[in-house]
């Protein structure tokens, strides 16, 4: 935890919330180190951050800001980001000498689907339109003068943040080193601060520096507001309609599938009925029910039954040989037996499998 109470100072020092694991504070620490504090008294705000989580901000500069006791910020190495909204609760805001103080646009990152990506530009919306808002009132510029400045990642020296009404005086001692931080995540950083970053190896992780990359693409010709919106109409439109494009492909191939299949299933019924009431077919039925599972094209069933020999007549017969009422044949084989043989040589022979 790097906020810390020492009588009437809060010192606060590192990373606003806790982005790479090194020295930093957030919302629940401030609270904490103020608890056991006279909300009336007095209280000095020692801030040197290289900024961080954008909602963290906001709320340490509410908690801060709702204070009865007079509260005063002196920035000593940095204030960038969401920490220069924390020094906007000062009643007085003091920059020692050499320190820096940086706005910009909040920014994030968002994996998931067109809604999910919808719903971070209205959360980055709002907090740019609440971070505005809060500058202004400090700066008595409009807010719309204050999101210009945001969108241009404005980096201010002591001397021109007074100038611009971010801060109130300049002490005359020299500032503290400035916060570790990952200067090189943001687009217009002071060269001073990236070269000490990287000396230092102050790193974002992998993601930060892809978002870092996107970032300053997107901040190296700023927009207006109409500008953005159009721009993320369009991209959002476009990405819909590749979805729906892709859906629409993967129903089509659905539907087509269906209905081939279907297609199949009819022309079988189709050629299963018409072997049923082949002529042929009379003389044999189960043969006939045989093909038509084997869905046998019907001018090869036909010619098939017409190949095959009759039934032998039945067993009634008393003119017929003995042992004929028994279906035995003349070479000891049942005549069902003898029959289906001689179908299937007819049928290999229709097909071209005999010798």
């Amino acid at each position: 935890m790097a906020a810390i109470l020492d009588g009437d100072r809060l010192t606060l020092t590192g990373d606003v919330g806790d982005l790479w694991g090194g020295d930093a504070f957030n919302y629940a620490d401030v609270f904490a180190a103020l608890a056991s504090y006279d909300d009336d008294a007095d209280l000095t705000v020692i801030l040197n951050s290289g900024g961080g989580v954008a909602t963290e901000g906001a709320a340490i500069h509410s908690l801060l800001s709702q204070r009865s006791g007079r509260t005063d910020v002196r920035i000593d190495g940095i204030a960038a980001s969401a920490a220069s909204l924390i020094a906007m609760a000062g009643e007085t805001v003091t920059m020692s000498a050499g320190s820096t103080l940086m706005v910009h646009d909040p920014a994030g990152m968002t994996f998931g689907n067109s809604d999910a990506h919808t719903k971070t530009v209205e959360a980055l919306e709002a907090l740019a339109t609440g971070y505005a808002a809060i500058y202004a009132r400090k700066t008595g510029k409009t807010p719309e003068e204050c999101r210009a400045v945001m969108k241009a990642e404005t980096w201010f020296t002591p001397d021109k943040a007074v100038a611009d009404g971010f801060a109130d005086a300049v002490l005359g001692n020299s500032a503290p080193a400035v916060a570790a931080f990952p200067y090189q995540i943001y687009a217009k950083a002071p060269e001073r601060f990236v070269a000490l970053a990287k000396a230092s190896n102050w790193r974002p992780s992998d993601d930060q520096e892809r978002g870092s990359a996107a970032s300053s693409e997107n901040k190296e010709t700023p927009m207006t507001d109409k500008e953005r919106a159009d721009q993320l109409a369009a991209e959002l439109e476009a990405l819909k309609a590749q979805m729906s494009a892709s859906k629409d492909a993967e129903k089509i191939a659905s539907m087509e599938a269906e209905l081939e299949s279907h297609r199949k299933e009819k022309a079988d019924r189709e050629n299963a009925d018409a072997i049923m009431k082949l002529e042929s077919a009379k003389d044999h039925p189960a043969l006939a029910k045989a093909l038509a599972e084997q869905k046998t094209p019907v001018a090869a069933a036909d010619a098939i039954m017409k190949a095959t020999p009759k039934a032998e007549a039945s067993a009634n017969d008393d003119r017929q040989p003995n042992g004929a009422g028994l279906g035995i044949g003349a070479g000891g084989m049942p005549k069902a037996a003898a029959g289906q043989a001689a179908m299937l040589a007819n049928m290999n022979k229709l097909i071209g499998k005999g010798a």
